[in-house]
């Protein structure tokens, strides 16, 4: 579902964070592409699996996601590089994934904790072209939902052209 967020219709917040295969600096690129940013808990749980998996599909199957080939799609956990290089290497995972090992992040960007605070939350924000964060959905158990935010998020960018 949508989240309430003061983030929305705002400028992103700058990030810079580890990023697989070797823990060099990954500068998320607002305001150059439209970004799907995805928090999830943890690399290798089942759910975690699909959702990165499906965005990994959309992105060669997905008809509104071939039309936008300029997005940058980035996972960001908490696990560290060497756990998540396994991870997108298991999995064929070629768009970039974040450490977010001391949290800084998830403050950032608000990201919440899900199961009555026993795990991380799983949210996706949109940020379009200009760097305006233009949505955030959240929901723990829908791990395919976040690529249908997405893919609605991309058509309503085509209508503003």
């Amino acid at each position: 579902m949508g989240k309430p967020s003061d983030l929305v219709g705002h400028p992103a917040p700058p990030l810079e964070l580890p990023s697989i295969p070797d823990g060099q600096p990954f500068k998320l690129p607002i305001g150059e592409k439209p970004i799907a940013m995805f928090f999830f808990p943890t690399a290798g749980s089942t759910g975690c699996t699909m959702e990165a998996c499906a965005f990994r599909d959309a992105q060669v199957e997905n008809v509104t996601f071939k039309r936008h080939p300029d997005l940058c799609v980035v996972g960001i956990s908490g696990d560290p590089t060497a756990k998540q290089a396994s991870f997108a290497d298991q999995h064929n995972l070629k768009y970039p994934i974040l450490s977010d090992a001391d949290g800084a992040a998830r403050k950032a960007y608000g990201v919440g904790k899900a199961f009555f605070g026993m795990a991380e939350g799983r949210e996706t924000f949109f940020i379009d072209a200009k760097g305006i964060v233009r949505g955030v959905y959240v929901k723990n158990l829908g791990f395919h939902a976040h690529v249908d935010f997405v893919e609605k998020q991309l058509l309503a960018t085509e209508g503003t052209g």
